[in-house]
C-alpha cells in the first residue's frame, strides 16, 4: 500500500472517537490546501473532538495517532521574564 507522507506530522481533530486497538476513528487533517478525512487508529482510545498529531501513515486514507497538546499553548496566560 501507498503511504501518504504529507500527513504525517500534521494535526487534526477527532470527528468519531477511537477505540484503541478494537478499532479506528475519524480525523479531519488541514492538508493540500483544504481539509480531508482519515481512518484514525490509536493504542489507546481517544475521545471525539481531542487534537491528535498523525505518526505514520498506513495507505489507503489510514493513519495512526496519538494525542497531542501543543506545548505553545502552556505559554498562554503566562508572564514570560525577558531577562
Amino acid at each position: 500500500m501507498v503511504q501518504d507522507e504529507a500527513v504525517i506530522g500534521c494535526t487534526g481533530e477527532l470527528l468519531i472517537g477511537t477505540r484503541g486497538t478494537a478499532g479506528p476513528g475519524e480525523i479531519l487533517v488541514r492538508i493540500r490546501g483544504g481539509s480531508e478525512t482519515f481512518l484514525a487508529w490509536s493504542q489507546e482510545p481517544l475521545p471525539v473532538g481531542a487534537t491528535v498529531l498523525v505518526v505514520e501513515s498506513r495507505g489507503c486514507r489510514e493513519v495512526d495517532v496519538i494525542r497531542w497538546a501543543d506545548p505553545l499553548d502552556a505559554l498562554d496566560g503566562d508572564s514570560v521574564d525577558a531577562g
